[in-house]
């Protein structure tokens, strides 16, 4: 046989005897996606001269809009996560801190309370589980509004001795969203 024959003698045989799997594009259809998506919820700062000036109780009480999970996309679609809140205190003060999650009603659906001795006190973090492990995600599904309130359990004429002594309070969440 002609060398020149061989070749595409022998292509043409290894394309039909050739070992190939069968290949299963339905496996596309278990494919799970789930990324972790990580954001800020909110910030509170408050110097002690702003709660020196009120009189002792609530020196602070806002509302925020929380549309987190507004989307059924995404309020559907979470699996879990968790708020990560972080509370520092350099006052001379003890302070009270509430954060209420509300639904389109005012109804109070879950609260955080914090209190905190006078500085110097350490960083207080508290992470709150929502999902199986955790508490209800319906907690967050049916969340509309976040209610931060203080209150200064002292009194108003103390002085802490550190630079610039003030309270924050930070929150961050962390969650698991199924997109396919």
């Amino acid at each position: 046989m002609n060398n020149k024959l061989l070749i595409p003698f022998l292509l043409v045989l290894f394309t039909f005897f050739s070992c190939a799997e069968e290949q299963n594009f339905d496996q596309l259809d278990d494919l799970s996606v789930v990324p972790t998506l990580a954001t800020g919820i909110f910030y509170f700062e408050s110097p002690e001269d702003v709660i020196n000036s009120l009189p002792p109780g609530n020196f602070y009480n806002q509302t925020f809009t929380f549309e987190a999970f507004n989307e059924a996309f995404v309020s559907e679609r979470v699996l879990d996560g968790s708020i990560t809140y972080q509370l520092e205190n350099t006052t001379s003060k003890e302070l009270s801190l509430l954060v209420e999650f509300l639904d389109e009603t005012d109804t109070v659906l879950d609260s955080e309370v914090f209190t905190v001795q006078p500085q110097p006190s350490p960083l207080l973090e508290r992470e709150v589980v929502y999902g199986d492990t955790g508490k209800s995600l319906d907690i967050l599904r049916n969340t509309t509004r976040i209610r931060v309130s203080s209150e200064n359990l002292g009194n108003n004429s103390s002085e802490s001795t550190a630079n610039d002594p003030r309270i924050i309070l930070r929150s961050s969440a962390v969650f698991r969203v199924r997109l396919q």
